[in-house]
């Protein structure tokens, strides 16, 4: 494999791994601590967007399929804005600097906030979106739990010395 084509693997698997964490912590702290429920119920509820209402009688299996989606979710807005940053020359500029990075990741991860609660979980449960003041607590945790690791992962090569 080429040199560049190996950086910019290995900073999408960090990215991506990265992201799927601080978020998945993220959540699962706030429904423990906050929301007085369980991480199982956490990720059975994210589960329940593709399988339906019958993940919350799923046990630990539908928790698991729940975060594994988490995880891909993850992964594909890290390739989405690794895809952007390799060719739009004005993502490249943004990100020179550390006040770029910061500034892009608190555009980028509100936007995929937006973008999943308005339109893509609404279009596979059918359901409206709850706009409450968990919606906005999730919107601006993603500034620092999904787009800042998305952003800082795939724009900045590691430093090994």
């Amino acid at each position: 494999m080429q040199p560049m084509r190996r950086d910019v693997l290995a900073r999408f698997l960090r990215a991506g791994l990265v992201t799927a964490l601080a978020d998945g912590l993220f959540s699962s702290v706030l429904s423990v601590a906050f929301y007085h429920s369980t991480v199982t119920r956490l990720w059975q509820g994210v589960a329940s967007v593709v399988l339906g209402k019958s993940a919350f009688d799923g046990s630990s299996r539908t928790a698991l399929i729940g975060l594994l989606l988490h995880v891909c979710v993850a992964f594909a807005w890290t390739a989405v804005f690794l895809f952007g940053v390799l060719r739009i020359a004005a993502v490249q500029r943004a990100v020179e600097s550390w006040g770029g990075v910061m500034a892009v990741a608190a555009v980028y991860g509100p936007l995929i906030w937006v973008v999943m609660s308005l339109v893509v979980i609404p279009l596979l449960t059918h359901r409206p979106p709850t706009i409450n003041i968990r919606w906005w607590i999730q919107f601006f945790g993603h500034m620092l739990f999904v787009g800042l690791p998305i952003v800082a992962l795939t724009t900045r090569p590691a430093r090994i010395n």
